[in-house]
């Protein structure tokens, strides 16, 4: 407790270390100048007269100087409103239904090597499920779901992805009352799903946009392609005046189901389910005021000239021709690696002047003393963050996010309960946990909120937004029905996933 107690009152020190310098320099002048007398003020006055013209030059220097500064910097970007896509029930899917689907699956394709109920396989199969972190409540395409026999084609893909977009936007319009029209640019994103025309063209043909539309479709970027979209949406909005701009962000299920014995290319089936999210911002000075939050910060990390980051997460074939995605051994050790050169990179531009001073001189004394230092000091991102929402990729992201960035049970709460409820719904799962933090009354009006994911390529991105007011849940949140049961405790490894409300911690 006393270490504690010490460290907050460094912390307290270093960060207002110049406002304390600054009180006792100020505090000089002001009394030389309450003891100025009418004599005093009168050679001043005349020597402000007799250089009127360098008096203003200055005034006018310092009026164009900030006239300047305000018209050429970038204008604030506001998160209006967002919504996440809460599939119907009878599309549940809990981890009976993923088995059973999986059989059928197998047992459709009379050319495999290997048996359609062969026990080891399915067993694999389960221990996945079971040792994920997801419940029974997640949810599957209508294809996979509820149709027998198993429908898996192309126009089954596109029914899940127009379900998905269609309900996120229906929703996010009717809660911001914005006429799509008003949209001046789209952005969508969906790794393994890009049909022809694109899905931003969909979007256009549903909601009937206008011509003139900056429209954008990401494809095969992986999880983290959310925040690309955010970042591309922003750079747009500091170009493009006094407008709307539209991010959609999902994946496809029934177009990236792996039906081949490839265990590393399986366990992608057992993580992904059926999700997306709606996000408006604008650029408008006038929407601050309804907005939830602003955005401060982008971060974006691309260790992709890598050969080893490149190729640990990659879509190609197996031996039977099966297409899949192929989960590399060197995952983790290419995914720590980039989201260290992600943190790097946004430490500086949130962290408080105290940790920023302790890592540099971590870093100095590691260089100095290389076989009695083996660790850089971790700063302490709990003093400059409020809330975290860690990418739900999978139990053992969010174990290494918490681990590697000395967090609490607490701060990865939204991620874990997201994972359980949800599964990993790629690039919107962020989205969701946001979702989680409003619904569960925590996010207050300055808050910050640091969103991070990581995806294919190797990709690790941020987002740090600030909230604007005491943000209250959106109408129709995918939390509104359940957040009373949330947190729960999870046995991993179990025959059933068992869970229980933890009281208090809510």
């Amino acid at each position: 407790m006393t270490s504690i107690n010490v460290k907050l009152l460094y912390h307290y020190v270093l960060t207002n270390f110049f406002n304390l310098c600054l009180f006792p320099l100020t505090a000089f002048p002001a009394g030389k100048a309450s003891q100025l007398t009418t004599n005093d003020l009168h050679h001043l006055y005349s020597y402000l007269h007799h250089n009127l013209i360098t008096v203003t030059l200055l005034f006018a220097f310092t009026v164009f100087g900030s006239i300047l500064y305000i018209v050429t910097r970038p204008k604030p970007v506001y998160l209006v409103d967002y919504s996440c896509y809460l599939p119907p029930r009878h599309l549940s899917c809990g981890i009976s239904r993923v088995m059973e689907i999986f059989y059928e699956i197998r047992k459709s394709d009379p050319s495999r090597e290997v048996p359609f109920d062969d026990p080891s396989s399915l067993e694999f199969l389960r221990k996945i499920q079971e040792r994920s972190g997801l419940g029974d409540e997640t949810y599957g395409p209508q294809g996979l779901v509820h149709d027998m026999p198993l429908r898996m084609n192309f126009a089954a893909a596109r029914e899940e992805t127009e379900q998905v977009i269609n309900g996120a936007l229906e929703k996010l319009f009717e809660n911001t009352k914005v006429n799509p029209r008003e949209i001046g640019i789209l952005v969508v994103n969906s790794s393994m799903f890009n049909p022809t025309p694109s899905l931003s063209a969909m979007v256009v043909n549903t909601f009937k946009l206008r011509s003139n539309i900056k429209s954008f479709s990401l494809g095969g970027m992986g999880c983290s392609a959310g925040i690309i979209a955010i970042d591309l949406a922003k750079d747009l909005l500091h170009v493009h005046k006094n407008t709307y701009a539209l991010v959609v962000s999902t994946e496809n299920i029934t177009h990236s189901t792996y039906t081949g014995d490839n265990r590393s290319m399986m366990v992608s089936n057992c993580l992904f389910r059926m999700g997306g999210a709606a996000i408006l911002l604008s650029n408008k000075a006038g929407d601050r005021r309804r907005s939830k939050y602003k955005l401060a910060h982008t971060v974006r990390t691309h260790t992709g000239a890598d050969d080893q980051s490149f190729r640990c997460v990659r879509q190609e074939d197996d031996d039977r021709g099966k297409i899949g995605v192929c989960l590399s051994k060197d995952i983790t050790a290419v995914a720590g690696k980039t989201v260290t050169k992600n943190i790097a990179t946004l430490g500086p531009l949130v962290l408080p002047l105290s940790e920023k001073f302790l890592y540099v001189v971590s870093l100095m004394a590691k260089k100095l003393f290389k076989n009695k230092i083996k660790h850089t000091y971790v700063p302490d991102f709990k003093l400059a963050i409020d809330h975290f929402c860690i990418h739900a990729g999978g139990r053992a992201v969010i174990d290494v996010l918490e681990k590697n960035l000395a967090l609490s049970p607490v701060d990865v709460e939204a991620s874990r309960s997201t994972l359980h409820r949800f599964g990993n719904t790629s690039s919107s799962s962020i989205w969701y946990e946001l979702a989680y933090i409003e619904a569960k009354g925590r996010m207050k009006k300055g808050n910050k909120v640091w969103q991070i994911a990581i995806g294919s390529g190797f990709k690790c991105n941020s987002a740090v937004w600030v909230a604007l007011c005491n943000v209250k849940p959106s109408v129709n949140s995918p939390w509104e029905h359940c957040i009373d049961r949330y947190p729960v405790e999870i046995n991993y490894g179990s025959s059933k996933s068992e869970t229980r409300a933890q009281n208090g911690r809510s």
